[in-house]
């Protein structure tokens, strides 16, 4: 199976699954019924087309013209909730946005508010206990692993600023802004002084 079928089957079956477990994503899908909304995704330069009728249909390949188009990364999908947001992002070329903002709006809440219970999903597989404790476990270890991170991250700029010396500590970057501000001021004195004597000459 090519790759693009296979990505949009599984955005859709995810998609739809999600719809039809919450009676909520279900009212706003009604909301977009009829509707063809095209997404292009920055980071991956592709497009996505979305067709909502009783479900969800996502095609790689779309011929006719959309009531709504997006061109964004997806980190910026969130942000069209709050349509005050909406010119910021057109503004910082961060959105380029064709047709109807109120579908963009809602299209982007049905889309952040698809976010599956893993949980959830789970414990219809191995039960309640199996399912809590693997997913405490994954969220256990991602979070010893930001630890860990944010530790070496941490070790690393000690050994560049103390041991290596290769970057100045924070102190120092301190004590040579207050020197430059000492310096600049010092400047201005002298300056306003020449200046006096310029205009006594």
């Amino acid at each position: 199976m090519p790759f693009e079928p296979l990505v949009t089957a599984v955005i859709e079956t995810t998609l739809n699954t999600l719809v039809k477990n919450d009676p909520e994503l279900g009212r706003r899908l009604a909301r977009l019924k009829g509707q063809v909304i095209q997404v292009n995704l920055k980071e991956l330069n592709k497009t996505l087309t979305f067709i909502f009728s009783q479900q969800i249909d996502v095609l790689a390949n779309y011929e006719g013209q959309p009531d709504c188009y997006l061109s964004l990364n997806l980190s910026v999908l969130p942000e069209l909730r709050d349509q005050s947001n909406i010119t910021k992002l057109i503004k910082q070329d961060k959105l380029v946005l064709e047709g109807d903002i109120q579908l963009a709006q809602k299209f982007s809440q049905l889309m952040t508010d698809c976010k599956p219970d893993l949980e959830e999903w789970l414990s219809k597989l191995t039960g309640d206990v199996v399912a809590h404790t693997l997913v405490q476990g994954v969220t256990g270890v991602g979070n010893m692993l930001k630890a860990q991170a944010s530790k070496h991250q941490n070790h690393l700029a000690q050994v560049l600023t103390e041991e290596w010396k290769i970057a100045p500590a924070p102190l120092e970057v301190a004590h040579f802004c207050d020197q430059v501000d000492d310096v600049k001021s010092q400047a201005a004195r002298v300056e306003a002084k020449l200046n006096k004597l310029l205009e006594l000459a």
